[in-house]
């Protein structure tokens, strides 16, 4: 095989349905997210809001200052994180490679708690410090993965809980020594939208405008990688240029999402199978769909985070990870099931 064939054109056209469809309803959950609470607005005032006929109202306060911001820091943080999970898993021919699982989330949180702890007053350096930690944890997982020659399902998964525990482990560390800051630092590690403002947003939106439109362009060079090293480099694929960019770029999304939402898990690995269910392994598709998912996933899940228990409030980490533990596992056996180990 020299090329990836061209997928039919009845084909094609249903799986950009598939995402319009998607992206329609991504809009309705935003929409649901922040008319939903422990003050509910009708559609009538949210009209009214609109245009801008109750702008000195309790309404437009919530809607504008709180809730907004955390819902588009959700859609950020959930596109990132899905779309991380996309890049690692067709860059390590593995289907459980994912920013929590193999520890990328891990290497991002100790970077960022090293700050949040040892330098308090750079703050602003969260961002930068939370990607060359994801960076360097997939580095180091890939770099331990492959010490056998192998980079299978297996390697991975050990490679990354060994990691990812390591890191886990110098966190904790670092926050009983800092227990001034404990609390603070213990809501961020599980993962959380509350109280998120446009500040959030401003943060996390550029990191992933870039990172997630170079997914966008690289992704079709994902699906030569899925042929094995050795099919890619015969069509004239440079492997090792390609494998760093697509690091760079999972490190980008995850680092940036983890700097402004905490370590949420199990996002990177539910939405890109729900699409690859959807629509197939065609990372040309699967990158955008995975993203439209992961917002969707987010967004519901901190809705339910904020509003199942009110007045009292859950973190949207505790939420995926409770839908993500048994998909993980229910996964784990069906591979096992087809051979897969």
């Amino acid at each position: 095989m020299n090329k990836i064939e061209k997928p039919p054109t009845h084909l094609k056209a249903y799986r950009l349905t598939v995402i319009l469809i998607a992206a329609a309803f991504l809009v309705f959950v935003a929409f649901f997210s922040i008319v939903t609470g422990t003050i509910q607005f009708s559609g009538h005032e949210i009209i009214s809001l609109l245009k801008g006929e109750l702008q000195e109202s309790l309404a437009n306060q919530i809607i504008f200052n709180v809730r907004m911001p955390r819902v588009f820091t959700g859609v950020f943080v959930g596109m990132n994180l899905a779309v991380a999970g996309v890049l690692l898993q067709g860059i390590l021919r593995n289907p459980m490679a994912s920013p929590n699982i193999i520890g990328v989330n891990a290497g991002a949180g100790l970077a960022a708690v090293v700050i949040m702890t040892l330098l308090p007053g750079k703050i602003g350096m969260i961002p930068l410090a939370s990607f060359t930690g994801a960076l360097l944890a997939v580095l180091l997982i890939y770099a331990l993965s492959t010490t056998s020659g192998s980079s299978s399902t297996v390697h991975i998964i050990l490679a990354g809980i060994a990691v990812s525990s390591l890191l886990s482990a110098v966190t904790s560390a670092l926050m009983m020594i800092n227990s001034d800051v404990l609390e603070v630092t213990y809501s961020w590690l599980l993962g959380s939208l509350s109280g998120r403002s446009w500040t959030a947003v401003s943060t996390i939106w550029p990191y992933s405008l870039i990172a997630l439109t170079a997914a966008l362009f690289i992704s079709p060079k994902v699906n030569l990688f899925g042929l094995g090293d050795e099919v890619a480099s015969s069509v004239g694929l440079p492997i090792r240029l390609y494998r760093i960019i697509i690091m760079l770029t999972s490190a980008v999304l995850a680092g940036s999402a983890v700097s402004v939402a905490g370590t949420i898990g199990f996002v990177g690995l539910i939405a890109p199978h729900s699409a690859r269910l959807l629509i197939g392994n065609d990372h040309r598709y699967l990158v955008p769909l995975s993203a439209i998912l992961g917002a969707i996933l987010l967004i519901l899940s901190d809705t339910v985070a904020r509003t199942i228990f009110q007045p009292v409030e859950l973190s949207v980490g505790i939420i995926t990870s409770v839908l993500g533990a048994p998909f993980f596992l229910l996964l784990l056996y069906r591979k096992g099931k087809e051979g897969r180990f």
